[in-house]
């Protein structure tokens, strides 16, 4: 398979791997063959990118943090839970089922994650951009475990770090639809009530008995910055809970490479280096080293020129050094068409990738 920008998708293509609605449901299956109508609907609905069928490339199987029957009950967990508070105003009470449903979807979730070896952050499954806040709890949860199964957490530390990551953004479902949907850049007022989520978050979850509270400075502190600029209070490094700065990155990562009607999704190495613009100041540089080393910043399929001038797609990822992935050549340094072969980018030390072949010029400009 071959990951391609769909300003790039050409009739004819066949996609390689399934796309999603918010619902978890299947929107178009794998091996379904792309049309005018279809490249131009996939646009509409912000898909940035997709993975298609490739003779070059046809044993590559992409693989996923979850199973696809966990993923689909998580997300309908997700959206009947946010749908049904955000239909209520002043939530502090009634919220007692919730808990039973969730804890049993972490628990799916962390059976999924611990039955795999070294997982990793690779890109996120295809979704549709029709509800942002339900894919984000999810995709924010499973990034901020990968950390927190690096790092060495107990299976209940996990629990806690998953529960509080899953529902970090639940004050969401009590800010108006109209700004948390808004197809544009909040004004100043507007992006004060946004704020507020993260304290209507934590009152939401601290009165709910089987949420534990630390779930809930979760929610209260994602947006905390250790050089004291995040929000609500401000704090600095040693005043926001270790757990709070793992999802602020995880948080901050899956904003960056999400795609939305307002922004053009970044890759996963245009990412990263985002967030290591805010190294010592936003984040602790140490939770940014362990996140590099967790995030294929190349993703499987990706089209990649090398700094021999050829080009090939990312075939596969050592997760000691995921930044150095191997590389099936396709094209020479002309673009010519050549017998594919592989380079290891982990053992040929002195050949780099220098660009990202399937970057749309107005992803790159971002």
């Amino acid at each position: 398979m071959r990951l391609v920008s769909v300003n790039r998708l050409q009739s004819g293509m066949k996609l390689g791997k399934k796309i999603y609605n918010d619902e978890g449901l299947v929107l178009l299956a794998d091996g379904v063959e792309l049309t005018d109508a279809l490249i131009k609907r996939l646009a509409r609905i912000d898909i940035g990118y997709v993975y298609i069928e490739d003779a070059n490339t046809d044993d590559v199987v992409i693989t996923t943090l979850l199973h696809d029957e966990t993923r689909n009950q998580a997300l309908k967990v997700i959206r009947n839970q946010f749908q049904e508070m955000s239909s209520m105003s002043g939530i502090t009470k009634g919220f007692y089922h919730l808990d039973k449903k969730f804890s049993k979807v972490m628990d799916s979730i962390l059976d999924d994650m611990s039955s795999q070896e070294d997982p990793m952050i690779m890109l996120a499954d295809m979704h549709t951009a029709d509800n942002y806040l339900y894919v984000h709890s999810l995709n924010v949860c499973l990034y901020t475990l990968v950390l927190g199964i690096a790092y060495g957490y107990s299976r209940e530390e996990l629990r806690v770090l998953g529960l509080g990551s899953l529902l970090h953004d639940i004050g969401k479902t009590q800010i108006p639809v109209k700004i948390v949907q808004k197809p544009g850049m909040l004004s100043d007022e507007e992006f004060r009530h946004m704020q507020a989520h993260t304290e209507i978050g934590y009152r939401i979850l601290k009165d709910e008995p089987n949420i534990p509270l630390l779930a809930a400075h979760c929610a209260l502190q994602h947006h905390e910055r250790i050089n004291g600029t995040g929000y609500p209070r401000g704090l600095t490094g040693p005043q926001i809970h270790e757990y709070a700065k793992w999802l602020g990155v995880a948080d901050s990562y899956d904003a960056m490479t999400s795609n939305r009607i307002y922004k053009k999704a970044m890759l996963p190495h245009q990412a990263v280096e985002a967030l290591y613009v805010g190294s010592g100041t936003l984040y602790e540089q140490k939770q940014l080293e362990l996140f590099r080393d967790r995030v294929a910043i190349y993703p499987l399929g990706l089209t990649v020129k090398l700094s021999t001038g050829e080009s090939g797609i990312v075939v596969k990822i050592d997760p000691s050094i995921p930044h150095r992935p191997v590389v099936r050549v396709i094209t020479g340094q002309e673009g010519e068409p050549v017998t594919p072969y592989e380079i290891d980018l982990g053992t040929a030390l002195s050949v780099v990738i220098s660009d990202v072949s399937d970057e749309d010029e107005q992803t790159k400009s971002t």
